[in-house]
């Protein structure tokens, strides 16, 4: 699955430059900003250029223009900004070496044969692949291996017949290692193989694999889900299947995914009724509404999949009453930008995002999401993407945008997610077991904080590992990615993307429940009720610039969510779009984050030292880690010790669960009625 995060991250970046011809190769893809898009249009046409991009939506233009004509156009006093090196620049080559050596990839699913298990390994590199070593782990009752082959490779008997049942480190000899080229199957028979079909069968998770290559490469078999088909579990651990089966499904609220597209999938076009609920197209590539946005690359798909995919959850060959989806019965509204190699021009993106301003009202729409990510190249308030965001906030549209795969570096928030008014979500991952929570942790890629403005980012952490969702088998991401393709079509990807999609679903289901929410009340819903990852000794596990507020569920923002704390301490943002964006954009007249230097030159907080623990949280189980006041204060015993770990502890905890135990306990005295029930 390391290469989840990998793919993600190529398929989430923003691309600065556009096709041009070569006999072009003197013009400049050039961005020009003043009082209005029509002036600053005006002023392109009588130099001599092209308009290509009309961006009213923040008072600009995207156009084409040689130096020369450029300079004539800066002499009117009109413009108050340009950027002149949004000019084409060569994709990068597609080159093998550039993450490193190890490019071996084992598949996410184990297959059970009626002898054993079967398990395909994928060489990405175009030089072969050597197994040198093997490390495996299976069920006793198996009995020991029978038969044993990768791919074409009979792996010889007396490398494995000395091993007892249940585990074998299997070291190949130099001159007879298996070769993988391309795809090769690790086979595995076993003497007493009858179990692997009983109703007790072994599952994915009771068997270990290590696989090491030369070239100082490893991949491993992943624990696996039980029922990955039926069930793709985020739901439950998000507390989503609870709104679900009490009728919130997202009915009534309209959510525009800005991505790659949409393959038109029944389940992604039609609600749980089987009604169509596709409302509206826009391909910002082309400018055109209307059509189809066929999605070459399959990472829009995706995220669309994990917001609202109607197929219902089955287990044990039963129904349950929920779906797949966060929040299955939303409209959609599908906007593209990004291409089949994931990429998008800053221009295109603020065209998307001015569509679905323009359309607000004709779709209703109340959510936006925004799975991408980039490194910030100008300060926010210049940025013509957080303009654009900014805009949509403001006009009552809830902006959902992904930290970004660039952690575990501080400052690597990528933009839009570095806009301080914006909710910005980070990755927790399940490690494989829905079933608790000690073992989630904030994996390595997810994106930290602060932003370059010094705000603390991302604002909450969700679930983003190893998600489920559908797919077009012949996508870009399918094709290069056939690891991670369940047998049943489904694709597993992980990455703070399938986190920000997850959380736009329930804003939607919070939507249903409270229609008149404000962006910035639904952003005080989720901070208010996340639960911080705190240790047993009352220190917060992770830093704010690395959980946030903490790790969202919907079913905490529906009981304990608040309102009227969302953007509280920003300048009010209609007002500031409203004198700045008309004149000459200046830095000091925009609020900057409370992020300060430490003494050793690195970003910190006030008091940052007391507050979290100088010990980094632990990579999966941890005996420490709880997520949430209410798990944090009942593991502690009622003993002079624990007591005084209560004491001692930087925040009083217990006053905050005490609290929150008020509010839940009037909740069951009280209970609200579901949506569409009468008295």
């Amino acid at each position: 699955m390391k290469t989840c995060v990998q793919a993600i991250c190529f398929g989430l970046c923003f691309f600065s430059g556009l096709p041009l011809l070569a006999d072009e190769a003197e013009v400049l893809q050039v961005f020009l900003q003043g009082p209005s898009s029509g002036q600053m249009s005006d002023l392109v046409e009588q130099a001599g250029g092209a308009v290509t991009h009309d961006l009213h939506i923040i008072n600009a233009v995207g156009a084409k223009l040689t130096r020369e004509q450029l300079d004539a156009v800066l002499t009117s006093p009109l413009v108050a900004r340009h950027i002149d090196d949004l000019s084409p620049v060569e994709r990068p080559e597609d080159n093998p070496d550039e993450e490193g050596n190890c490019r071996v990839r084992g598949h996410i699913e184990l297959d059970m044969t009626a002898q054993g298990i079967l398990w395909p390994l994928y060489n990405k590199k175009p030089k072969p692949a050597f197994l040198q070593r093997l490390e495996l782990e299976w069920p006793v009752t198996l009995g020991p291996i029978a038969a044993m082959a990768v791919g074409d490779t009979v792996v010889d008997p007396a490398l494995y017949s000395h091993a007892t049942a249940g585990s074998l480190t299997l070291e190949f000899p130099a001159s007879g290692r298996p070769v993988i080229t391309d795809r090769a199957d690790l086979k595995v028979s076993f003497q007493t193989p009858v179990s692997l079909r009983s109703v007790a069968a072994p599952r994915q998770r009771d068997f270990t694999i290590n696989a090491e290559f030369t070239d100082d490469c490893k991949t491993d078999l992943v624990p696996g889900y039980d029922n990955n088909h039926g069930d793709f579990y985020y739901n439950t651990v998000a507390g989503i299947d609870a709104l679900q089966l009490q009728g919130v499904t997202g009915k009534g609220v309209t959510v525009a995914v800005i991505d790659s597209g949409l393959w038109e999938h029944e389940a992604l076009v039609k609600d749980t009724s089987g009604a169509k609920r596709l409302v509206a197209r826009y391909d910002a590539l082309t400018d055109t509404a209307g059509r189809e946005v066929v999605d070459e690359s399959g990472h829009g798909t995706h995220m669309t999949s994990i917001i609202a995919n109607s197929d219902r959850t089955i287990r044990n060959g039963i129904p349950t009453g929920t779906y797949k989806g966060a929040a299955p019965d939303v409209a959609l509204v599908a906007v593209k930008v990004l291409d089949e190699q994931g990429l998008a021009h800053v221009l295109e993106i603020v065209r998307a995002v001015q569509w679905v301003v323009d359309n607000r009202e004709k779709y209703d729409i109340r959510v936006l999401n925004l799975s991408f990510s980039q490194r910030p190249r100008w300060p926010y308030w210049e940025d013509p993407v957080n303009q654009a965001v900014m805009r949509a906030w403001v006009e009552g549209i809830a902006v959902v945008a992904a930290a970004g795969n660039d952690g575990p570096a501080a400052e690597t928030i990528g933009s839009p997610g570095n806009l301080p008014y914006v909710i910005t979500v980070g990755a927790v991952t399940d490690s494989w077991t829905p079933d608790t929570r000690d073992d989630d942790y904030i994996p390595d890629f997810s994106a930290r904080g602060p932003t370059p403005t010094g705000h603390i980012k991302p604002d909450v952490v969700a679930l983003g590992g190893h998600m489920t969702g559908l797919i077009h088998p012949d996508s870009a991401i399918a094709r290069e990615q056939p690891e991670d393709m369940l047998k049943t079509g489904e694709f597993v990807s992980t990455g703070s993307s399938q986190a920000s999609a997850l959380v736009s679903g329930m804003l939607a289901l919070l939507i249903q429940l409270e229609p008149d929410l404000t962006p910035d009340d639904l952003k005080c819903k989720l901070i208010t009720s996340a639960e911080p990852a705190i240790n047993r000794d009352g220190r917060l596990a992770y830093s704010p610039f690395e959980q946030g507020y903490g790790y969202v569920t919907a079913s905490r923002a529906v009981t304990l969510g608040e309102r009227g704390c969302g953007n509280i301490d920003f300048v009010e943002l209609r007002s500031l779009l409203e004198s700045d964006l008309k004149s000459d954009l200046k830095s000091t007249e925009y609020l900057h984050g409370p992020a300060i230097i430490d003494d050793d030159g690195g970003p910190s907080l006030p008091g940052l030292s007391v507050l979290v623990s100088s010990k980094s949280s632990d990579k999966g189980m941890s005996r420490t880690r709880k997520w949430g006041v209410k798990d944090h204060i009942e593991r502690l015993d009622t003993n002079e010790a624990d007591d005084e770990l209560v004491d001692r502890a930087p925040v009083n905890w217990l006053n905050v669960y005490l609290k929150e135990k008020t509010v839940i306990e009037s909740l069951s005295r009280n209970p609200p009625r579901p949506p569409g029930s009468t008295q």
